[in-house]
This record gives C-alpha cells, sequence and structure tokens, in this order.
C-alpha cells in the first residue's frame, strides 16, 4: 500500500493531461500493467467514453451490459477474464465523494494478478478522482471525454453550474440528473454541504434555450452570494428576487424550491417559489410533502418570503422533481402526474440515490414514448440516514 500512496504524490506533482499517463507508468512498475484505460460517463449516463487525446477516437462501451459498466454500476471492482490474452483486466469505479466520474480498466497478466493488489488500485483510483476534480480548472481533457455528441450553449452553461451528479455524506446520500442531457436549458439543483446543514435548491428556469440558461444562471449565483454572505434562508430567497427583477423587470422569473436540512436533528427549513414539488417515501408510503406556496423568484419587486419546516427521519427518501417530469405527455395525452411518479418511487426503492433519477427519467422517456419532452425533466433523490 505505501507503493500506491507513492501514486498519489506523484499524481499531485503531474500536469493535468498527464494523469492517466502518471497511473499507467506506476501500475506498469508495480503489477506488470500492460494497458490502462480512463473512461469517463457522457452527461447522459449512457456510455462510458475513453479519455484520448482526440475524443470518441475509440468507440464507447454502454453503461449497461459491458463490463466497465458493471464496475460502474456496482461500485466495485470487476473482473473480467481476457480469453487467449493471458491478461487479467480489472475494472474499478472512480468515484468521489459518491460522485460517480468513470471507470479505471486495467490490463495485467495472469502470473502477475493477485488479489492483493486490488486496495491498492482501489486507492489510486480515489486518488485519480480527486486529481481529475482540480485537474478539470485548468485542461479540457476530461469535460471532452464525456460528451458523446456537442451540447448546446444552453446546455454548456447549465453543467457547468451544476456541483455534480451524486454525493454522499454519513447522514444522507443524493443523486440528481437532468434530461435532455445535451439540450437542457431552464432546470438546475444546486447543493452545498457545512458541518451542521445540507442547503438544496431545485430550480425551474423560465423559457427556452440560452435565455433560460442565462436566468437561471443568475437565480443560481444569487442565490449562492446570499448564502456565502451568511444570511437566512428568506432572505436568500428575498435577495435572489431581486436581483432577477432588477435584471429582467418581472418579465422573466424562476421557480425555487429552496431547502436546509440539519443534519443533526432532521430538521429542514423550507422556502417554497415556485413549481419544483417533493414526494416522500416513508417505509412503503409514497406521499407528496406540500408547502405555502409563494411567488417565483423575480416576478414582482420586493416580494418577501416566508420559510416554514417540517421533519426528516432515518430512512425516509425524498424525490424532487421539476413540471417537466410531472407535466410530461403520453402519446394519448395523459399527463405522468403523480399516481405514475409513486410507482416510479416505489419501483426504484432498492436502487442506491445516485441512479433513481436516472431510472425515474427513464420509466417517464417510455411512458411518454415518441413524444419529445416538452420541457427539461430533472429529478433529484435524497436518502436521509441522521446521525447517531
Amino acid at each position: 500500500m505505501d507503493s500506491f500512496t507513492a501514486v498519489e504524490r506523484e499524481l499531485r506533482a503531474a500536469a493535468p493531461h498527464l494523469l492517466v499517463d502518471v497511473v499507467t507508468e506506476a501500475l506498469r512498475e508495480r503489477c506488470g500493467a500492460v494497458s490502462v484505460v480512463l473512461r469517463m460517463a457522457d452527461y447522459a449516463v449512457t456510455s462510458l467514453q475513453v479519455v484520448e487525446a482526440v475524443p470518441l477516437t475509440t468507440p464507447p462501451v454502454p453503461v449497461h451490459d459491458s463490463p466497465q459498466g458493471r464496475a460502474f454500476g456496482a461500485q466495485e471492482p470487476f473482473l473480467e477474464r481476457a480469453g487467449g490474452g493471458g491478461l487479467v483486466v480489472v475494472h474499478l469505479p472512480v468515484t468521489i465523494r459518491g460522485d460517480r466520474m468513470g471507470t479505471l480498466s486495467v490490463s495485467i497478466p495472469r502470473d502477475r494478478y493477485d488479489e492483493a493488489v486490488l486496495p491498492g488500485l482501489v486507492h489510486i483510483c480515489e486518488a485519480l478522482g480527486h486529481e481529475i476534480l482540480v485537474a478539470e480548472r485548468d485542461t479540457d481533457l476530461y469535460l471532452l471525454a464525456r460528451r458523446a455528441t456537442r451540447l448546446t450553449l444552453a446546455a454548456e452553461v447549465q453543467w457547468q453550474l451544476l456541483p455534480g451528479r451524486s454525493l454522499d455524506r454519513p447522514e444522507f446520500s443524493l443523486g440528481a440528473h437532468l434530461e435532455p442531457a445535451y439540450a437542457i436549458f431552464g432546470d438546475n439543483y444546486d447543493w452545498t454541504v457545512s458541518a451542521d446543514t445540507l442547503t438544496l435548491t431545485v430550480t425551474n428556469g423560465w423559457g427556452t434555450g440560452i435565455d433560460a440558461a442565462l436566468l437561471t444562471s443568475l437565480a443560481t449565483n444569487a442565490l449562492r452570494n446570499a448564502r456565502r454572505a451568511g444570511v437566512g434562508l428568506a432572505d436568500q430567497a428575498y435577495l435572489a428576487d431581486q436581483a432577477v427583477h432588477a435584471q429582467y423587470r418581472g418579465e422573466a422569473y424562476v421557480d425555487v424550491l429552496l431547502m436546509r436540512f440539519d443534519l443533526a436533528t432532521g430538521d429542514v427549513e423550507v422556502v417554497d417559489a415556485g413549481s419544483p414539488r417533493l414526494w416522500r417515501m416513508r417505509g412503503r408510503t409514497v406521499e407528496q410533502v406540500c408547502f405555502e406556496a409563494q411567488l417565483p423568484l423575480g416576478m414582482f419587486e420586493d416580494t418577501h418570503y416566508t420559510s416554514e419546516h417540517f421533519q426528516v427521519l432515518p430512512g425516509d427518501r425524498l424525490l424532487f422533481g421539476s413540471d417537466g417530469v410531472y407535466d410530461t405527455r403520453s402519446a394519448g395525452g395523459e399527463p405522468y402526474g403523480e399516481k405514475a411518479l409513486a410507482r416510479s418511487m416505489s419501483s426504484t426503492r432498492f436502487l442506491p440515490p445516485s441512479q433513481v433519477p436516472r431510472a425515474v427519467l427513464r420509466e417517464l422517456a417510455a411512458y411518454r414514448s415518441d413524444v419529445p419532452l416538452a420541457d427539461d425533466a430533472l429529478v433529484v433523490c435524497l436518502d436521509w440516514a441522521g446521525r447517531g
């Protein structure tokens, strides 16, 4: 393990675009690896794509029904015995704080492979995930490997706003997904965690295309600015409302569900300023959690907001959805609605939160059949464990 810890130091000293080269050379020396391939999950989380100088030179592999996908989905190493080549291929998840980034595939001669090497490989993948997050500030290499096709400009703006796709802490697990992944424009989510609180916002921006993306970007950054100034939740909504109204004078607005969770007690403070909705699964019971509806951010000048509270208990699952989910219609014109969403929550109850949003949106796609999405569809899932 000390040998693999040294690789972590080498990664920290490496140029941002050379991380895979450092890992390849290190594993060649330590366990005789003949090949090391890093793949990143694409924005739609349907394929795993090789990180290489010219993107998409190597065909991607599917997240479902591939050895790499098994490691990615199960979040544990998967061993593949390569036929005829005398190799063992170890596929490992690259994940940081619960955010599933991709996989690392290491090919090792069978006579050099020993299961004792697995903890070291897992350690390297953790270090690699950390360094990729840092490297993305200075290189596009890893971001380019995430796109199976070109992003719209609006989607480019939105993905740069997002904190990640999932997050794990002892008190909770979070997962989120947006569709259409390559052409989103107004929906957004944001989260931040301190020693004692989780703040979560689910946003549905008015309009379409780049106009909606710019509006949501303004609202998200206004909320962050107010939060970082240390003001209360209701005042965060008030200040963001002022910022949006000052720019758009009521001609555009943003629906936001703003929540702050006390990690010790499970008390949740809420400001409901628009259409994002919340469902709770407690045991086998699924029900919508309703709040006092208040005006969207930016609709009128000098709107004042009030907060309210509810309680989450260990074992609770919360599901947040934008109106692009519950307003989606089937080929016959029937809205997806609350009953279908409740069934979807029940059918996905054994999946971890990181996989639930994508699974719900797959069911939504099957429901609408060939009917295209008329609006963004956003799903956020939170499992609450609490402390103690």
